[in-house]
């Protein structure tokens, strides 16, 4: 499904998507309980939605500290003559940058980085500067982290639920 095109989403199939976004584990019968379908009903629901698109796959949250990566890092990166489609293939071959998403503004790309330590970051980042200039922000804190979407974010005519 593309960015453009939008599936047709009923309250059940944002409560199965709550649900999953929370704990992608559970059974279709735990699934199937909290939404009160039968778990055929609940597997042909997250069939459909995977197969429009809604659902892209399943990940697992991982601890970077946990995994001895507790340096996070926002790099903002700008190429010169914002010329970079001979560039972006270091964000592929750099393991450390966990998202990279193309801007608007001054700046071409925000990477989101983790780090073992403050000079495994300027060891990443030098390799970014030999192509453009960068911004580097070190993240103290997460406030917010993996927010489940909602209905409500999705499809603003929708009245809040209680």
């Amino acid at each position: 499904m593309g960015n453009d095109s939008k599936a047709s989403l009923d309250a059940t199939d944002w409560r199965i998507l709550s649900e999953l976004q929370t704990d992608a584990r559970m059974t279709f019968s735990e699934l199937g309980r909290r939404v009160a379908l039968t778990p055929p009903a609940v597997a042909e629901r997250v069939r459909r939605l995977e197969q429009c698109g809604i659902i892209e796959g399943y990940r697992t949250r991982i601890n970077l500290p946990g995994l001895g990566l507790p340096i996070l890092a926002f790099v903002n990166i700008t190429f010169p003559g914002g010329n970079y489609q001979d560039y972006v293939r270091i964000f592929d071959d750099t393991p450390e940058i966990l998202e990279c998403h193309h801007v608007t503004g001054s700046d071409c790309f925000i990477a989101k980085v983790a780090a073992r330590s403050m000079s495994h970051l300027e060891h990443v980042t030098a390799r970014i500067t030999k192509i453009g200039s960068i911004t580097t922000t070190i993240v103290y804190s997460t406030s917010v982290n993996n927010r489940v979407i909602t209905r409500d974010m999705a499809e603003p005519d929708t009245p809040p639920h209680p």
